[in-house]
């Protein structure tokens, strides 16, 4: 028979690990070498027996330290016949209990309910989450509102309370499980549960179903919910109304209901994150003398200065005039484009107006005008 191997060096950690320690490296051999995923495979089976008893053996405070201070012949008989152990190991693996469960959970695609864990299956099952659409307008999305919509969900079965039984009776304990809602294969030296496929896990039958709700204790029920839109809420961004989905079952939690959120365009208002753009038209003259203009706003229209000489595209800023702050830390801001109007049509009044300007900007033209034809000049000598 060949030498047994240090446990420490089985599952490679050192001779001071954690528990936790341990527990990460075991079950990173255990999913490697586990019989389900190697089937025939006679080196990993070996190769996982060996790392089950190791960690079987550190895990377990009183047999890790006679382990510590004898070694592998803390197992053996000894010159007396039994040892330390009393007949060596059991092989029940009791504290790979909760290890092993994930183990199979990961092997064979199970999932754990919210409402329960461990090793058997929680006989009350969560209701699904839902997903619906919104939409508001820019100003409701601004300063937040509260609306109505209407959504189709499952409910508790209002004649059987839930139950699926028929009124008078109840569920009565599934005979292939026994209750327990799972039922166990055997897979080389060890045991594997699995979901119960007669009750499909939740350890009980319904002989006489509701006739309401052909024993699902739910129905399908359309209802109107209220929900509350917070100022700052943007395009995409979703709302968690928590239990509001559908009923679960068994006693289990419903589930949340997610509320998708779009935000209808506006004419004259356009969104960055929180701050607020539009576009202001004046003409030549307003551009070049300055004038004071009202402005639209979020909250009203204000009134704002624009001083001589502004240029067209030029950009300025109304502070706090834009949208609040989702968890109410301040507001965005307002940002304004200037644009100068070119006239599509001229009297014969503007007509002459303008051919005088045009005599006089021939004698003093503007900076910039000036210095580009300066630059054309220098570029085509």
């Amino acid at each position: 028979m060949s030498e047994r191997r240090d446990y420490y060096e089985v599952l490679g950690v050192a001779k001071g690990a954690s528990k936790d320690e341990i527990k990460k490296a075991y079950r990173k051999l255990a999913m490697q070498h586990h019989p389900d995923k190697n089937p025939g495979n006679k080196e990993s089976e070996a190769k996982f027996k060996e790392a089950s008893h190791a960690a079987d053996i550190l895990l377990d405070d009183q047999k890790r330290a006679m382990y510590d201070r004898m070694g592998h012949a803390a197992e053996q008989g000894g010159a007396g016949g039994a040892g330390p152990f009393q007949g060596g190991f059991s092989g029940d693996f009791g504290d790979l209990g909760d290890i092993f469960g994930d183990i199979f959970g990961d092997i064979l695609g199970g999932q754990r309910g919210r409402a329960g864990g461990g090793r058997r299956r929680s006989r009350a099952t969560a209701g699904d989450d839902l997903q619906t659409e919104m939409y508001a307008t820019f100003e409701e999305a601004a300063f937040g509102v509260e609306k109505e919509i209407q959504i189709v969900r499952s409910v508790g079965c209002e004649t059987c309370h839930g139950t699926g039984a028929k009124k008078g009776s109840g569920p009565t304990t599934c005979d292939m499980c026994q209750g327990h809602g799972e039922v166990r294969r055997q897979q080389g030296f060890f045991t594997i549960a699995q979901p119960c496929p007669k009750c499909h896990g939740s350890g009980q039958i319904i002989k006489d179903a509701c006739e309401t709700c052909a024993g699902r204790g739910r129905n399908k029920k359309r209802e109107k919910l209220s929900v509350k839109v917070p100022a700052g809420i943007d395009e995409g961004q979703r709302l968690k109304l928590t239990g509001q989905g559908d009923a679960g079952s068994n006693g289990g939690p419903a589930g949340d209901l997610f509320v998708l959120i779009h935000i209808e365009p506006h004419e004259f208002f356009k969104r960055d994150d929180y701050d607020v753009h539009c576009e202001v038209p004046i003409t030549f003259s307003q551009a070049a003398l300055g004038t004071e203009v009202e402005i639209p706003t979020l909250g009203g229209r204000v009134s704002m200065k624009i001083p001589d000489g502004t240029q067209s595209g030029q950009k300025m800023k109304l502070r706090n005039k834009g949208i609040a702050k989702l968890g109410g830390y301040g507001f965005g801001d307002q940002i304004i484009t200037i644009h100068v109007e070119t006239p599509a049509k001229l009297s014969k009044e503007q007509r002459d107006l303008f051919k005088q300007l045009q005599e006089l900007e021939q004698n003093q033209s503007n900076p910039m005008t000036k210095g580009f034809f300066e630059r054309v000049r220098e570029l085509f000598q």
